[in-house]
């Protein structure tokens, strides 16, 4: 009997899969996308520490991460917006990741050139680098989902998926524990800073992201993606709306900028009323600083479309519709329940990770302990995490393996209490970060795949960027204030504190389980 017609065993077709050209270009740029958040965030934080610079300051440069959360915004002009010259050369999609990835080097080189230990201007220009590789980092994340929708049909997604986050985990290991074994080598140490070395580090994280560049360079554009609603808007009308967005953008600077004296005084004030609680009242108030921007910032996009500045209709298609259908599919009580799900579920992994580098220098690892445990062993049990998440969520159902990450990511915090009270202790390290990585592997599958449900395909590159910007915004907010929680009550109440914020989000996955999906369905 012949064979011909027969079905190729599983394990070829899923060599096949794996090794599909553009499975293998989502690994590259999914690498891309993996190196500017380290260089603000843990990495960062372990320079600015050997500056001599206070713990406090250190974590505040998480707020340069922010990019992340707020990417929805101008999302929109990034998916419609062409550019003089590059657009036409590179097509639409590669026009936008090219330019995010110059800009990007251009920040990570600007930041090499940058000594904070030179004092106050110097940390100035610091925090303009990172929140400048900030935004170009989100505004490749914002075009990379795109292309990966646009470039194939939906039957390869979960694969694409797949090679993305492996990608990301790589290029995190080399902006993590690439960049600390590097700062070792060229001469740094904590007792014996040298700018040098870093800036060697950064400019070295530079040319690495010429992996991205020739990917971009390589790669086809993508075919347009006709679901995508109120793409033909002429130059004009494109034009004003991003005038619009730099006006808006303008706006919350400036309020934001200018209430700085206007906010110190009032927590100054609050903290003398109460007495205690500094941390908590700073936080307070400097949510409400953040929500007065955004109001502000809503009232000049009104005012510039009332004066007819911009096209109603264009800003309406491109903000309010993909909104409007969210809350219109879901209701408004369980839209909201959505969101602020969306919003907590990573907070007790955030918070912590803020200020996780600056915990470990403190116990007395070294750097390349560092490297070698959080992040080499660290990104392996995280792989690990994922791909049991991902067979468990299709044996389970997505709620039950959510509710099940949210309680294990919560429950390794506490591992950091016995770590805090145990010293430079390499092998509970090694158990801590193991278990760790882990269980935020196995829920960052879920969260990834709940997030995918909560989609509507006419929307994705919208709603998507607002999903997974709102997802890290309050976390990162609450986050930049952890430096400045463990100065008041130390390491061990900090850690147990993270693992409570972690519980409400089991209520919140109850909830939503209940609402959107029974648990024979679920």
């Amino acid at each position: 009997m012949s064979k011909k017609n027969e079905t190729p065993p599983a394990s070829h077709r899923m060599l096949r899969a794996w090794l599909h050209p553009q499975v293998l270009v989502m690994f590259f740029l999914g690498f891309s996308a993996g190196i500017p958040i380290l260089l603000i965030f843990s990495t960062l934080s372990v320079w600015l520490r050997e500056a001599g610079i206070d713990r406090a300051a250190v974590t505040f440069f998480s707020w340069a991460a922010l990019a992340y959360s707020f990417k929805f915004i101008w999302a929109p002009l990034v998916d419609r917006m062409p550019l003089p010259l590059l657009t036409r050369r590179l097509g639409r999609r590669r026009a936008w990741l090219f330019l995010a990835q110059i800009s990007i080097i251009a920040a990570i080189v600007w930041m090499a050139c940058t000594d904070p230990a030179l004092g106050e201007r110097s940390m100035i220009l610091m925090a303009l680098a990172a929140v400048l590789l900030g935004f170009s980092s989100a505004t490749q994340d914002i075009v990379i989902d795109a292309y990966r929708i646009e470039c194939i049909d939906i039957s390869m997604q979960a694969m694409l998926a797949s090679s993305y986050v492996a990608g990301y985990r790589m290029g995190m290991l080399a902006a993590g524990a690439g960049s600390l074994y590097l700062a070792s080598f060229f001469g740094t140490t904590r007792e014996l800073y040298s700018f040098a070395a870093w800036q060697k580090t950064y400019l070295a994280m530079a040319l690495v992201m010429l992996v991205g560049v020739l990917t971009t360079l390589s790669i086809a554009e993508p075919e347009r993606n006709g679901g995508t609603v109120g793409r033909d808007f002429s130059a004009n009308h494109s034009s004003r709306l991003l005038l619009m967005f730099v006006l808006v953008a303008a706006s919350f600077g400036t309020c934001f900028f200018f209430s700085a004296g206007l906010v110190s005084s009032v927590k100054a004030r609050a903290v003398q009323a109460v007495g205690a609680h500094e941390a908590l009242i700073a936080f307070v108030v400097e949510s409400c600083r953040l929500l007065l921007s955004l109001a502000v910032a809503m009232l000049a996009a009104k005012g510039l479309a009332v004066l007819g500045l911009v096209d109603e209709k264009m800003v309406a298609e491109t903000f309010v519709a993909p909104v409007r259908d969210f809350f219109q599919r879901y209701g408004i009580k369980t839209a909201i329940l959505l969101l602020v799900l969306v919003g907590f579920y990573r907070v007790s992994d955030i918070v912590l990770g803020v200020v996780s580098n600056v915990f470990y220098l403190d116990m007395g690892f070294s750097k390349n302990d560092i490297a070698t445990v959080t992040k080499t062993f660290g990104l392996g049990m995280t792989l690990v995490g994922g791909f049991i998440g991902g067979m468990l969520t299709v044996r389970f159902g997505v709620y039950a393996i959510l509710f099940a990450g949210a309680l294990l990511a919560a429950a390794t915090n506490l591992l950091f209490m016995l770590l805090a009270g145990s010293g430079a202790d390499l092998l509970l390290l090694s158990v801590v970060i193991g278990a760790d990585s882990l269980c935020a592997g196995l829920a960052g599958t879920a969260f990834i795949a709940f997030l995918s449900s909560l989609t509507n395909v006419s929307f994705t590159a919208v709603q998507y960027a607002l999903f997974s910007s709102l997802m890290t915004l309050f976390p990162k907010l609450i986050g930049g204030y952890s430096g400045t929680f463990v100065a008041s009550i130390g390491y061990e109440s900090f850690f147990l504190l993270t693992a409570l914020m972690g519980l409400p989000v089991l209520l919140l996955v109850w909830l939503a389980r209940a609402i959107i999906a029974p648990p024979e369905k679920a």
